[in-house]
């Protein structure tokens, strides 16, 4: 009877340790399909060693982070009474998969003693598990009636990117219903620089940049690259048979340089390989920093491939300020939204984007005085076409007054139509090397910078979508007509010169 006492309390000890539970109960398909043991990988222990209330995942594909929430949740309900947990799905499909292949099979797959501690299901439907505390568990494509305790959302970049309506939906009914204390994560593959999965993940990102303590309501940040999965790598006997070209080593010397990523040989040869067949995929499915998880560019997008070409020719980078040349400037001059500048230097035939600024709300001294504070030698200020009309209560124009407030050396750029600008700055897109470190609006604006969409037909329309990337897209316009049109680049030293936009 002792033995059998000791038993029972070593059995309790046990089961409400969570750690140990997370290491021994649950079975998993891996890639492969196959049975294993679950027990978390390095992407899944990092989240386990330092979870939060609001957890929120960029992440390269296939490191098991969906997983490792459904087990999580599934653990967290089972050993408690009256917890409920939900997942969002982004697909039917992956809604079915998520709830029979991981929540079902781990259910089903447990030792029998503890599922008999635990009690058989009171309640199970297609999406659904409910047992006789209380506990319960469901996998939807949208929000529901009752409250969850626990909350994931998978593939939540997808959901803003193809259905806005449906990720305003899940934002404001699904993440608020969750009471602060309680938990939600979120995880995606990113797709652009938009929508609410990319906001929450850049608030995230500040905060941890910023070192800030976070609030219960606040989102930390877990970015998981693709080099995580040790897995990632050609088999040594085929290290022969991939080369990596110049582009390639540019690449992964940059990684090195500018963000302390070292990836060994086999590794690195692997990423070459998965290129191939991914293309301009390959940012948004293997990510090697956050900024390139939201690099892709976007379906109706109006410089889609050459934004693709930018990244895969790592034209984002460090091209920092040339003392040794003048910077220009182009702007977009909003009346009741945003102004924007763009501060560029033509180098031979680069043309290297080394500032930007934006800002709403503020008089044009205020522009003008950004400017001084910067303190770079200046060269031409490239104004749209508007910034030339007299302004009705004032009788000046904008570009008066920017002379008045002692901005010279401007150029307004010739009025077209849109279209006509965009093809403009196409034939300048092979030039353009971005900073990375000083530029990051300007490059997730025109990755972001499409046409509107037609909901009621299905199509995209064949005008420019207006929203906080389309005031970048019209200062660069602003610059790119006239640049065009052969007007004078200015050199080292303040010397003209004539540069034809074909080198």
């Amino acid at each position: 009877m002792a033995i059998n006492e000791e038993g029972v309390k070593k059995i309790h000890e046990k089961l409400s340790d969570r750690e140990w539970r997370l290491n021994n109960l649950y079975y998993i398909k891996d890639k492969k399909g196959k049975k294993v043991l679950f027990k978390p990988n390095v992407a899944q222990r990092e989240l386990l060693d330092n979870l939060w209330y609001m957890n929120i995942v960029p992440k390269a594909r296939q490191l098991g982070i969906t997983t490792f929430f459904t087990i999580l949740y599934l653990d967290a309900v089972l050993f408690s009474e009256n917890k409920t947990a939900g997942i969002i799905a982004h697909r039917q499909e992956d809604m079915r998969k998520i709830f029979r292949n991981k929540i079902v099979f781990a259910w089903e797959n447990m030792p029998d003693w503890v599922r008999m501690s635990i009690g058989e299901p009171i309640i199970q439907t297609a999406n659904e598990i409910v047992w006789n505390k209380g506990q319960s568990i469901f996998v939807s494509m949208t929000t529901r009636s009752q409250t969850p305790n626990f909350l994931h959302i998978s593939e939540y970049g997808y959901i803003c990117s193809h259905d806005p309506a449906k990720a305003d939906e899940i934002l404001t009914g699904a993440i608020n219903s969750v009471d602060a204390g309680q938990m939600i994560s979120i995880e995606s593959t990113a797709e652009g620089r938009e929508g609410h999965f990319y906001r929450l993940t850049m608030l995230a990102k500040k905060l941890k940049d910023e070192g800030r303590k976070l609030t219960r309501l606040d989102f930390k940040l877990f970015f998981f690259p693709w080099f995580l999965d040790e897995g990632y790598r050609v088999k040594e006997d085929e290290r022969d048979l991939v080369k990596l070209n110049q582009n390639d080593e540019a690449y992964f010397k940059n990684l090195e340089q500018q963000h302390d990523i070292k990836l060994d040989d086999l590794q690195q040869k692997w990423y070459v390989k998965k290129k191939e067949t991914n293309g301009e995929g390959m940012y948004r499915e293997f990510p090697s920093t956050i900024d390139e998880a939201f690099a892709v560019s976007l379906e109706g997008a109006y410089y889609k491939s050459q934004m693709d070409r930018v990244y895969l020719e790592n034209r984002i980078g460090f091209f920092p300020v040339d003392p040794a040349f003048e910077v220009d400037t182009a702007w977009d001059l909003g009346m009741n939204d945003q102004t924007v500048i763009l501060f560029f230097q033509t180098i031979g035939p680069e043309i290297r984007f080394v500032d930007e600024y934006a800002n709403s709300g503020q008089g044009l001294k205020h522009y003008v005085d950004v400017l001084q504070e910067k303190k770079y030698r200046y060269g031409k200020h490239h104004l749209p076409h508007d910034a030339a009309v007299r302004d009705i209560s004032t009788g000046f124009s904008r570009e008066t007054m920017l002379w008045d407030l002692g901005l010279s050396n401007t150029y307004i750029s010739p009025r077209l139509t849109v279209l006509e600008g965009i093809d403009k700055v196409r034939l300048l897109f092979p030039r353009f090397r971005f900073n990375e470190s000083t530029t990051p609006l300007i490059t997730g604006a025109l990755a972001s910078y499409r046409k509107e969409w037609d909901a009621n037909n299905g199509v995209w329309k064949n005008s420019a979508r207006h929203d906080d990337s389309s005031h970048f897209a019209d200062a660069l316009r602003s610059m790119a007509v006239v640049w065009n049109e052969g007007q004078a680049q200015y050199g080292g030293e303040g010397e003209a010169q004539i540069i034809s936009v074909f080198g």
